[in-house]
């Protein structure tokens, strides 16, 4: 007698028709028609399961801040990254802890069940710190958060950031983060990614850095991440967030870049929701729209991962915590619409980013973590063309979330019509 079993799903690889078969938070069989019982079972009918959905690169420090002290007028980078500097001496813990609560409840219910999220360290109380280490704890068996030391007024730049990001690390911060553009100089952001790598390396600690989340193409400091990285031998424990800047670069620099990313194991986080938001703001038309080179990124075996990067904060007025949303635009930003290059960006959101934020047993084979989501589509293109209802989610082997399907009621002169977008 099984805890739960999964009948007649689809999987992301296109299998059809497979039951997937789960005993103490864990799977125990994938296969079609298992021949067991279990004390819950669900029917799929042909719905795509898969792997929940991560988020590779978020602020829930700042989530839900929206208004606070005031609006940001002209919607870019800078006045955000002022009025984040505003609101950070009126903030309280429980005010950082209460809103993180919120948003985990809205990124559960939508199958979001692991999220890297950067954590400012340049206030001195850490307060951000100490909230979020909290509300770890608190929903550690509903879902994973990965921390990020992140300087957000610069290593070098802000006053006490070097020992503060060092004691936020010593509270149990998971990764070594830096923003080298928003030093005072291209040779002290440089500076910054030698000494956070070295920290990271002496620590045993991965890295994800804010890099070029710039429209300046002379921006490059992923060239130096990616130095420091094969030198300290962090291969695949490394990520690059934002690299707009390489947006704007000139083709033979990328030529040359690109397999240094791949031959140092380096990752590449876009976030196509706020990078063409906050990207090409100096320009007129033609306008640049700021995301990262993912297709080329790819071609070459670079990992590659979405992030939603903010929502309802001083950087982005909107947003939902729907992954799908995020992996959506991706594809159209980077025109990615073949077949294949839309189940990347679906992977974009599920599981590459799992294996670079090193989560282990992430997968749908016997072994992995009861860890799914069960989606209204029937595969994962669909999911992406309608941003899929999750009929359900599932952590460690429990249902956690359910939502009803999509199908809308017309009311025409004939008579109701059932509208399912699923049928065509």
């Amino acid at each position: 007698m099984l805890d739960l079993i999964l009948r007649h799903c689809s999987l992301p690889d296109g299998r059809q028709d497979q039951d997937i078969g789960i005993q103490a938070g864990r799977i125990v069989a994938v296969q079609p028609a298992l021949p067991a019982q279990a004390a819950e079972e669900i029917d799929a009918a042909g719905h795509l399961v898969s792997t929940p959905f991560v988020d590779a690169h978020f602020h829930m420090d700042s989530t839900l801040s929206l208004g606070q002290p005031r609006l940001n007028q002209s919607g870019t980078l800078l006045e955000g990254i002022q009025l984040w500097g505003e609101l950070k001496p009126h903030l309280t813990q429980e005010a950082i802890a209460q809103r993180a609560r919120q948003y985990a409840q809205w990124a559960m219910a939508q199958g979001l069940l692991a999220i890297r999220t950067h954590v400012d360290v340049c206030d001195p109380r850490l307060l951000a710190v100490e909230a979020l280490l909290s509300v770890r704890r608190e929903l550690s068996p509903f879902i994973d958060l990965q921390l990020v030391a992140f300087p957000q007024d610069g290593y070098l730049r802000s006053p006490g950031a070097v020992a503060q990001l060092k004691q936020a690390l010593d509270m149990g911060v998971d990764v070594v983060g830096g923003i080298p553009h928003f030093e005072r100089t291209m040779a002290e952001g440089a500076e910054s990614v030698r000494l956070l790598c070295e920290l990271a390396a002496e620590r045993g600690l991965r890295v994800d850095m804010h890099c070029d989340e710039s429209d300046d193409p002379l921006s490059r400091h992923i060239d130096t991440l990616a130095f420091h990285t094969q030198r300290l031998g962090l291969q695949g424990r490394v990520a690059g967030s934002h690299l707009t800047s390489m947006h704007s670069m000139d083709n033979y620099h990328v030529s040359k870049l690109i397999p240094l990313m791949r031959e140092a194991g380096v990752a590449a986080i876009a976030n196509p929701l706020i990078n063409i938001t906050l990207q090409g703001r100096h320009d007129t038309y033609p306008k640049r729209r700021g995301m990262t080179r993912v297709p080329e990124l790819l071609a070459a075996g670079v990992d590659v991962a979405f992030g939603h990067d903010c929502v309802m904060d001083p950087w982005y007025s909107l947003g939902t915590g729907d992954m799908l949303e995020v992996a959506h635009m991706g594809l159209h930003v980077a025109q990615m619409t073949g077949q294949q290059a839309m189940r990347q960006c679906f992977e974009a959101v599920t599981t590459t980013p799992a294996r670079i934020l090193g989560i282990e047993g992430w997968g749908l084979a016997p072994g992995c973590r009861a860890d799914l989501v069960l989606l209204q589509a029937r595969d994962p293109v669909e999911a992406l063309r309608v941003r899929a209802t999750r009929l359900a989610v599932i952590r460690r082997g429990q249902v956690i979330a359910r939502t009803p399907p999509k199908v809308a009621r017309l009311q025409l002169p004939s008579g109701a019509v059932s509208v399912d977008f699923l049928q065509h």
